[in-house]
């Protein structure tokens, strides 16, 4: 009976604490409103996308069916070290979750000691028992410690929050990272390619030239071409090759820029010459908003949003008292055989609230410091939004204007071609001169130079446009990325 009035008193202390530490102060996160628009502005060539034009997840250069490009994608997932860089950076954002997510439960630790030690006999009387003599004693101890702080007003469930929410934005931006790279290997690799096309391009005038160098060069000699047409002829051919030359300081730049990518030294690194021969694939744009959940970058910055949101949380808690429960015990005996007796036990159990008074404004600037933090991500995830939306309509806009200029540039091309043919007709019999000629000549070259840069341009346009609509990255994976403590966990030291 004694004991049930001793507790009585404590009771409503203990409900007040069980009530409370279900309170979580501070805002509970709603993601930002961001502009958004109904459809994309699209013509021709664009049509109803089809189930198969979308992009699949994970290796979305599979659209392209280069097995080359392929392998090169494959060896930058593998050797790339920026891309290893933020595996490290995903990997420390975990591990940092984790650490929070520890503070949910109790510290358990131990110290123990043993020493032998004498005390001084002129010591400081401490009692009305003199005279003092030496002691000579031994002191065994084994304690052990535990401690726990009531998460009260949600301060650690606030910094749980934070950190789970910053280990998405991590995850995120690992995706962003490796669709970037990913990104930037396909469009140098058909820059690359367009170069070779047009060196083939190159090469073949600089063969036809060397043939109708020789033709206007034994006509000279017969007394029917003047030096003039020789000259001409000459100059053209040389010209052509320079530009070849030139053509393959670009291509091997465009090469080493390949070889950091996947990681390898770029004096060993070199990749066969073969002509541009494909086309951009069909894509799905889908609808504007589902940028927000495609896009890697939208995504790590609407995490980053939901992490400083859980700040604003942990700041306000700081105007609350915290509370601490902690318990001590274990055995302490002078001679160690005695160690296990039951009078050798001890203990002691305890809390203690604790609250600051006056801070000098400390507590309301941080609650600002976190609300202004939280602002900030809330504009750099609108600006992200609404840059998303910028490149995906510059792509298909790009891919619109390309794709005309394409096939009037094959017309050009087809024109060029009839009138070098009628400009040699007309020569051979004697009714122009070689300047018509070399002048259909450099029409024609540089109209099969402008054809190939166009289809170059169309096939890293789409590669850019594959890239702002998220490359097959979707929003949905972040939902599997939490630190969940299994028991082996939680013991672990």
């Amino acid at each position: 009976m004694h004991q049930r009035k001793l507790f009585q008193p404590l009771a409503p202390a203990a409900a007040a604490v069980f009530l409370l530490a279900g309170c979580t102060v501070g805002p509970n996160y709603v993601r930002a409103t961001a502009p958004t628009t109904a459809k994309w502005d699209v013509s021709e060539p664009w049509r109803q996308s089809d189930p198969k034009d979308a992009v699949p997840k994970g290796e979305w250069w599979g659209v392209y069916h280069d097995d080359e490009l392929n392998g090169l994608e494959k060896d930058s997932l593998a050797a790339n070290q920026t891309l290893q860089a933020a595996i490290g950076n995903y990997n420390q954002a975990r591990a940092a979750a984790a650490i929070q997510v520890a503070t949910l439960f109790p510290t358990f630790g131990t110290s123990p000691s043993a020493y032998r030690q004498r005390i001084s006999g002129d010591r400081p009387p401490s009692g009305a028992i003199p005279p003092l003599k030496p002691v000579t004693q031994n002191s065994f101890t084994l304690p052990f410690t535990v401690g726990y702080e009531v998460d009260l007003f949600g301060q650690r469930r606030r910094t749980i929050e934070s950190a789970e929410a910053s280990y998405q934005a991590s995850a995120a931006n690992l995706g962003n990272v490796r669709l970037v790279i990913t990104a930037e290997l396909a469009g140098d690799y058909f820059s690359l390619r367009q170069l070779d096309s047009e060196l083939g391009i190159l090469n073949r005038t600089v063969d036809a030239l060397r043939r109708g160098l020789e033709l206007v060069d034994s006509r000279h000699k017969g007394g029917v071409a003047s030096g003039l047409d020789v000259a001409q002829e000459e100059t053209f051919l040389q010209t052509t090759r320079t530009q070849a030359t030139l053509l393959l300081q670009q291509r091997k730049q465009f090469e080493d820029a390949i070889a950091v990518l996947v990681g390898k030294p770029a004096p060993d690194f070199h990749i066969p010459v073969r002509e541009l021969n494909a086309e951009p694939p069909p894509i799905d744009l889908g609808l504007p908003s589902d940028l927000l959940e495609r896009r890697p970058d939208i995504a790590q910055a609407e995490r980053q949003m939901a992490a400083a949101n859980a700040q604003i949380g942990v700041a306000k808690a700081a105007y609350y008292p915290s509370l601490n429960l902690f318990g001590n015990g274990g055995w302490q005996a002078a001679d160690v055989a005695k160690l296990a007796n039951v009078s050798s036990v001890f203990w002691a159990l305890g809390a203690n609230v604790a609250e600051s008074i006056f801070t000098g404004g400390a507590r309301r600037a941080q609650v600002e410091f976190a609300k202004s933090g939280y602002e900030v991500t809330i504009a750099n995830y609108r600006q992200s939004v609404l840059i998303a939306f910028q490149e995906v309509q510059d792509d298909v806009t790009g891919l619109t204007v390309l794709e005309q200029a394409r096939d009037t540039q094959q017309l050009a091309v087809d024109a060029a071609r009839r009138t070098l043919d009628i400009s040699e007709d007309r020569y051979k019999g004697g009714l122009v001169s070689y300047l018509d000629v070399v002048t259909a000549q450099q029409n024609l070259l540089n109209n099969e130079q402008e054809a190939a840069v166009i289809q170059g341009q169309r096939l890293v346009t789409s590669v850019l446009l594959v890239k702002a609509i998220g490359g097959g990255w979707d929003a949905s994976s972040l939902a599997a990325v939490q630190v969940k403590p299994k028991l082996k966990d939680v013991v672990a030291p």
